[in-house]
């Protein structure tokens, strides 16, 4: 995959880049694997806003996507690479020996033809999906599950990797790419790869319309506001923040405040993710 760069005919033109899509072999999604996506604008089940600033955008359908992996033994032949609107990452359209259809998320080095297979008896090849137990230390992963049987939660964006570093008894550590590393059991499955789209970082938007395409609104700075709508507000022309820290317009600290609380699982963290 690569970045295409375009000319400046206009001054949201300048600077702006976007995908090639070079990697996308269908244009249409598989009909059976789509549901209806209602937007919710950043409102939780009590239709209170929970994160600001979202609401908008295209239209999307939601793409069945199979982050469990648990067609053991089926092999499986992918049919296509396809653009997922609702993330970052493509996925890749497998057709299987059963004549069941599905969608994974596609590392970048699958391509049309592949075969693919899930389980215990899976090789390790880009693609597969093994418990950690049978993978090989040093072994790029994503799709990785937590717990047994859930599907895989952890390393699901575009260009991103975990490495299996070791094992000790019944977990393994997995080095994240947060830089965190972390105790997972050997009985969770994760995929074989990294994930394709790699260059997804590196893409500049060049407008913000192309952010509102995406479903984000604008954000007012709280040094712009009046002291009854953010703490950072007032002051005679551009002042700094006044109260120690920056603060949401709550009053609670915004920048640097840890919010994990007596998590059960911080006893599986071996080392903290970087800065």
């Amino acid at each position: 995959m690569a970045l295409k760069i375009y000319r400046p005919t206009s001054p949201g033109r300048r600077g702006m880049s976007g995908s090639t899509f070079e990697e996308i072999t269908k244009t249409e999604p598989e009909k059976s694997l789509l549901v209806p996506l209602k937007k919710r604008a950043g409102r939780n089940s009590q239709g209170r806003i929970t994160v600001r600033h979202r609401g908008g955008g295209a239209k999307r359908r939601l793409r069945i996507i199979d982050f469990k992996r648990d067609k053991f033994g089926v092999p499986g032949k992918v049919a296509a690479i396809e653009y997922d609107p609702n993330r970052s990452a493509r996925i890749a359209l497998i057709y299987y020996a059963d004549g069941e259809k599905r969608y994974i998320l596609a590392p970048s080095d699958l391509s049309v033809g592949d075969t693919i297979n899930s389980g215990s008896d899976a090789v390790v090849k880009s693609g597969n999906a093994l418990p950690l137990k049978l993978i090989p230390a040093g072994t790029l992963i994503h799709n990785i599950e937590l717990e047994v049987g859930r599907g895989g939660q952890l390393v699901r964006s575009a260009g991103a990797a975990a490495q299996l570093m070791a094992k000790e008894g019944e977990y393994a550590l997995v080095r994240l790419p947060s830089g965190e590393v972390r105790r997972i059991r050997n009985d969770c499955l994760a995929t074989i790869g990294q994930l394709g789209n790699v260059d997804h970082q590196g893409i500049d938007f060049g407008k913000a319309g192309r952010k509102r395409w995406l479903g984000w609104r604008p954000t007012v700075r709280g040094s712009a506001m009046n002291p009854r709508d953010h703490p950072h507000g007032g002051g005679e022309g551009r002042a700094p923040i006044g109260l120690p820290g920056a603060k949401t317009p709550w009053g609670k600290p915004a920048l640097g405040y840890r919010t994990r609380k007596h998590k059960a699982s911080d006893r599986l963290i071996v080392k903290r993710r970087g800065k």
